[in-house]
């Protein structure tokens, strides 16, 4: 257990020490305020200033240290959690990381689930494709495959493989495609031991990396309106709470300013346009507290 020198227990968090997940954790953590190696190798870093340490280690581990209880918190993958079958609980997405798991095979040989049956499936995820296949009554034969699992069926070892897809681009190349429904929407994912206790420090960790991802989905926007047009401008842009209405130097207008969201804001900069607004600015929200 690791203390600062008030003796305060820190917050003890898993990161992602490599590819995709490691590089979008660390960037969502820098905006949340906390401090991140600069070196990849190092394993561990202490940020006393806001009570936390974070370990550095493969995503696949991350759910079964958190799960046992040596970590209190981490990031990985919504896969890599469920196939792991740690005691772990996802807590909230974060945004990033999405991808696609499904089946697949030669071109043209499968086109529904239930030619599953009987069949064998290499994958480098089998609790995750034992549970979906235990689900739906279907027997098969599933078998681990670290790394790339595309070659297993021209070297005879598969009829079939389930993977994350992301473009598809390295199934083609193998002759392969995939089929039947989606067996797993994955995203990075921020998880907790699935027990009733909240480690100290994580509400407001939690908190931090809201604000994150609701100011990466809002921007600000302000404009200036006649008096005449407000309730009309204010449908439009209500804002989280309500908007800020001030009166302007020039008599009979009004500036307006509301947080708005950041998809749709150019169609919504046209609408305020149509009905009158001007000097309509859209600025960036780096962080906020809802």
């Amino acid at each position: 257990m690791s203390v600062t020198a008030t003796g305060e227990k820190l917050l003890r968090i898993a990161v992602p020490n490599k590819g995709a997940l490691s590089v979008a954790a660390s960037e969502i953590l820098r905006e949340a305020g906390y401090r991140q190696r600069s070196d990849s190798k190092e394993l561990a870093l202490i940020d006393v200033e806001n009570g936390v340490e974070f370990f550095y280690l493969r995503p696949r581990d991350i759910a079964l240290y958190v799960g046992e209880g040596t970590l209190d918190i981490g990031i990985t993958g919504r896969d890599l959690l469920l196939d792991s079958g740690a005691t772990a609980r996802e807590v909230t997405q974060l945004g990033f990381g999405q991808s696609n798991f499904y089946f697949a095979g030669r071109g043209g040989e499968f086109t529904d689930l239930a030619q599953l049956e009987g069949k064998r499936i290499a994958t480098s995820y089998v609790g995750v494709v034992q549970r979906f296949l235990d689900e739906r009554g279907i027997n098969a034969t599933v078998t681990r495959l670290d790394g790339a699992v595309e070659t297993s069926i021209k070297l005879g070892v598969a009829d079939v493989i389930a993977d994350v897809v992301e473009t598809g681009s390295t199934l083609r190349a193998a002759g392969l495609e995939t089929f039947g429904e989606v067996v797993l929407k994955s995203e990075g994912v921020l998880i907790a031991r699935d027990i009733d206790e909240v480690p100290a420090g994580f509400d407001i960790f939690l908190r931090r990396l809201q604000g994150v991802l609701v100011a990466r989905s809002y921007v600000m926007m302000d404009y200036d309106i006649r008096s005449e047009h407000v309730a009309k401008a204010v449908d439009l842009t209500p804002g989280i709470e309500s908007p800020t209405v001030s009166p302007l130097h020039r008599e009979g207008w009004v500036a307006v300013r509301a947080m708005v969201p950041r998809k749709g804001s150019q169609r919504l900069m046209d609408e305020l346009f149509d009905i009158g607004a001007r000097g309509i600015l859209l600025t960036e929200i780096n962080a906020c507290r809802l």
